[in-house]
């Protein structure tokens, strides 16, 4: 049992540097073509056919780059493609899906205290809706409203935040950030797989039987290539926020999760204006700044939103515990929810040793780790994973008690 659950745990860290790399590999790419496309330029000596060329310094070298909207006359004697670095991303991550989120469901995708269901429904559930978001994207892409891009784009942006909600009201905090990446990420990698790529072997095809392409082929492309760019940031965004909290294990991360969509949009705004030597709309970056500082604030949004008492309000009540007025609750509600991973000798099944380390089995300990306490599940609602010893809202409230009562003293 010990060998499996180590073997287990290096083919998780091996699933997830699979996925990093090929996802840099991916996100490089993508983003050198799309500067590159914008940053051509139209000069009178270009062969015909030829949109615009670029030159580029790199490495010690100069690179003349010229593109063709449609294609060239001629089939060229070699065409590098890029499509592995996509379908390599997506398989990996989806690797990394089954091995995390489905092989631990009861810890890290399901919250019965969102909604009480068996894994294997919670995993048909994940599988259903990643398939079911490249179905409905793809329908929008080509009804009459594919034809209006921007237009596209804010129906496409209602429907993700749509999924924001409600991956909310299915799975845990984290599960849901994570899904919400995927259900993105699957969009994008499937515009590689279903619609760029085809539609550039159906224009390599003409070239070799001397017909001529048709331009609809490329414009195609274009379109799911730009949306892809406008969702990279946000997918990143997501497949990170595991590691915190605040942000998927708040009571208003879906609307989190909307306004990380509109970051991507403005942060990616600026760099393609600038690429397209547009200028440099200063202003994108001052939405950006004004949207993460609104994030910030809706992690720890004010009680007045939530109906919630605030927490200083809620320290007198713990007057009435011996010694300490919060310490001896604190360290008998760690020791109910959470030492049973955090401990030397874990004794939650699969759990051989204690998660990062962390051991909550002493008053030293717990003192120790005071902080990460108040954000992990005081704060937010990632700890303890999928709710699983259930902790209450009432104790919650004395984790942040506890943690902001002993700052404010401190002070003092």
């Amino acid at each position: 049992m010990y060998e499996y659950a180590i073997a287990w745990e290096w083919l998780a860290f091996a699933a997830r540097w699979f996925h990093v790399i090929t996802a840099i590999a991916w996100i490089g790419s993508s983003f050198y073509f799309i500067a590159l496309d914008l940053g051509l330029v139209k000069r009178p000596h270009l062969p015909p056919g030829a949109y615009g060329e670029e030159w580029q310094v790199h490495g010690g070298g100069f690179y003349h780059i010229q593109k063709y909207l449609v294609a060239p006359a001629q089939m060229p004697e070699h065409l590098t493609w890029f499509k592995y670095e996509s379908y390599f991303t997506w398989i990996s991550g989806f690797l990394m899906l089954c091995i995390v989120y489905y092989g631990g469901a009861d810890l890290f995708l399901i919250d019965r205290h969102v909604l009480d269901i068996s894994p294997s429904v919670a995993i048909l559930i994940s599988l259903g809706s990643l398939a079911l978001g490249w179905v409905v994207y793809d329908l929008l892409c080509k009804s009459p409203l594919g034809r209006n891009t921007w237009g596209l784009m804010a129906v496409l942006y209602i429907v993700l935040v749509f999924m924001a909600w409600g991956y909310t009201q299915l799975f845990t905090g984290r599960a849901a950030f994570l899904h919400l990446g995927a259900f993105t990420a699957t969009i994008m990698s499937a515009n590689v797989f279903m619609i760029i790529i085809p539609n550039q072997k159906i224009v390599v095809a003409d070239l070799i039987a001397g017909r001529v392409p048709d331009p609809k082929y490329g414009q195609v492309a274009k379109q799911r290539s730009l949306h892809n760019n406008y969702l990279t940031l946000p997918v990143i965004f997501f497949m990170l926020s595991n590691h915190y909290p605040l942000s998927f294990g708040t009571q208003f991360s879906w609307v989190i999760a909307a306004l990380v969509f509109l970051m991507g949009v403005t942060i990616r705004h600026w760099f393609n204006t600038t690429h397209a030597r547009k200028g440099r709309p200063t202003w994108t970056w001052i939405v950006t700044v004004i949207l993460f500082t609104l994030i910030m604030w809706l992690s720890t949004v004010p009680k007045l939103l939530t109906g919630e008492t605030d927490a200083a309000a809620v320290a007198p009540a713990f007057q009435q515990f011996a010694g300490d007025p919060h310490f001896p609750a604190v360290k008998q509600l760690v020791s109910t929810r959470c030492s049973m991973c955090h401990a030397a000798e874990p004794v939650y099944e699969g759990i051989v040793r204690p998660p990062n380390g962390v051991m909550l089995e002493n008053d030293a300990e717990i003192a120790a780790h005071a902080r990460e306490i108040y954000i992990q599940a005081g704060r937010s609602h990632a700890m303890p994973p999928g709710n699983i010893t259930d902790i209450t809202p009432d104790e919650r409230k004395l984790l942040v008690a506890w943690f902001e009562s002993a700052v404010e003293g401190k002070k003092q």
